[in-house]
């Protein structure tokens, strides 16, 4: 699947995009397939890669982040309602012009996330409605389900700008939900009688040495603004070349 002159480089970046999205407790489904899709890999390779990744790296955060403060009332609800919906969306065939749609979007908001766009986070916390929260996570499930990503990136600021937790209380709840939501949308991949690709494999170390390295600066509340904006700027670069071309 990688041509030569490409593993190297390929992993090194990999690498570094493990890190940045480990820093914030994200899986960094949403990068990988940035970087797969400028490399032009196709789209039928991209979905599980993702998914695998993801769920190693989202696994990792987690290890680290499981001492910070947690929400567990908040967790319990969105899983209830993404786990499921993750578990279709995974099962489900989506076009290709709507998967670069979907995806773009999806990229431009991870794009924005990364970069600050999204503001400070509130000084007050409220308390949701289950109902309201169990919606939120049946539709950010099937959507991470359909495309191949965890759900983090629009989880955490989704979390912070509704009030319904801080930036450390996002992150913490965020490492787990994609953890989960990954592995369900992956069920449903395997479902429909799919199989990873064997290349997936040799991508697992490097996104574990650089999620590794990223949850524990993260945890320790060491910032990576410079690889931050970097990253941005391919995500939104790679967004822009999904909905465009």
């Amino acid at each position: 699947m990688l041509y030569p002159d490409l593993n190297i480089v390929f992993l090194f970046v990999l690498v570094m995009v493990s890190f940045t999205y480990a820093v914030v407790g994200h899986g960094g489904a949403s990068g990988y397939l940035a970087l797969m899709a400028i490399c032009a890999f196709p789209v039928s390779f991209m979905k599980p890669t993702a998914l695998v990744l993801n769920v190693v790296v989202s696994g990792v955060a987690f290890l680290f982040f499981r001492n910070e403060s947690f929400n567990w009332r908040l967790f319990l609800w969105l899983v209830a309602g993404s786990v499921p919906a993750a578990f279709i969306g995974g099962s489900l065939s989506v076009p290709v012009y709507l998967f670069k749609l979907i995806l773009g979007g999806f990229l431009l908001v991870g794009a924005l996330r990364i970069s600050g766009f999204f503001g400070k986070e509130k000084s007050s916390i409220i308390k949701p409605k289950s109902i309201v929260v169990v919606a939120t996570g049946i539709i950010i499930g099937l959507l991470s389900g359909m495309i191949g990503i965890g759900g983090g990136i629009i989880l955490s600021p989704l979390i912070v700008l509704l009030g319904w937790g801080s930036l450390k209380e996002a992150a913490a709840i965020s490492a787990l939900f994609i953890f989960l939501n990954s592995l369900s949308g992956l069920t449903g991949f395997f479902s429909q009688d799919e199989s990873i690709p064997l290349e997936t494999f040799w991508f697992i170390p490097a996104v574990i040495v650089g999620g590794s390295l990223g949850a524990y600066f993260g945890s320790q509340r060491i910032p990576a603004i410079g690889l931050k904006y970097i990253l941005s700027g391919v995500l939104a670069l790679a967004s822009l070349k999904l909905v465009l071309l």
